[in-house]
């Protein structure tokens, strides 16, 4: 039996791996899981059946045999701890990768969706773009932090982790918005380099592509 992931019917980021899911994907990758994937229109992610999976309507979710998970981070935290590959066998270099994991979708992202969210849904412009500069200077300073810590290392302690694997999957969001600085845009490109990410992103466009064919306007 492999664990299975639910992930958007059509994905609002129109295929560029942008969604949640992709994180998972991408760790299962790595450590070399088969996983199958049940696609979820919005509409029934606010039904009873996928409620009981994730109580806040969202994607993604993770079901092997009788265990359940939600949130992406929580999902990866399990496939790591459970699979070779994605945490140090060393205790403290273990603990500071599931720190950078902490530290990835506590501190660097929330500035970073409340830039990018609005650009995906519906919102006022007006609003918004009077408060995009607030929003852009604490990205700035926040990544220049983290970019301070990287310094010329290829990863953020030693070998490649569950916490890079998660603070590359946020900082793509940045990807061609120029608050990016050359070390951190290396940084992400060395992850997208990853052959597994590459397998992860390639499966995610698939299910983008195939809904598009039927929807034409996604195109």
């Amino acid at each position: 039996m492999i664990p299975t992931i639910t992930v958007f019917e059509r994905s609002p980021d129109r295929g560029m791996g942008q969604a949640r899911d992709m994180r998972v994907r991408w760790a299962l990758e790595e450590v070399g899981q088969a996983y199958d994937v049940r696609l979820v229109s919005f509409s029934a992610m606010k039904q009873p059946a996928h409620l009981a999976l994730h109580p806040f309507g969202q994607i993604p979710t993770y079901e092997d045999g009788d265990l359940a998970l939600f949130e992406s981070g929580a999902i990866v935290f399990h496939i790591a701890q459970h699979h070779a590959g994605l945490l140090p066998d060393d205790a403290n270099a273990r603990a500071r990768a599931i720190t950078w994991m902490f530290a990835a979708l506590n501190t660097v992202e929330p500035p970073i969706l409340e830039r990018v969210s609005p650009m995906l849904l519906q919102y006022d412009k007006t609003n918004y773009e009077q408060r995009r500069p607030i929003v852009e200077k604490r990205i700035r300073d926040r990544v220049g932090q983290l970019s301070d810590r990287l310094g010329d290392a290829d990863w953020l302690d030693g070998a490649f982790s569950a916490g890079d694997l998660v603070m590359v999957g946020v900082l793509r969001r940045l990807n061609g918005s120029g608050l990016l600085d050359p070390n951190l845009a290396a940084y992400v490109a060395r992850g997208e380099a990853r052959p597994a990410f590459k397998r992860a992103y390639e499966a995610q466009l698939a299910v983008f592509t195939a809904a598009s064919a039927g929807y034409p306007h996604l195109q």
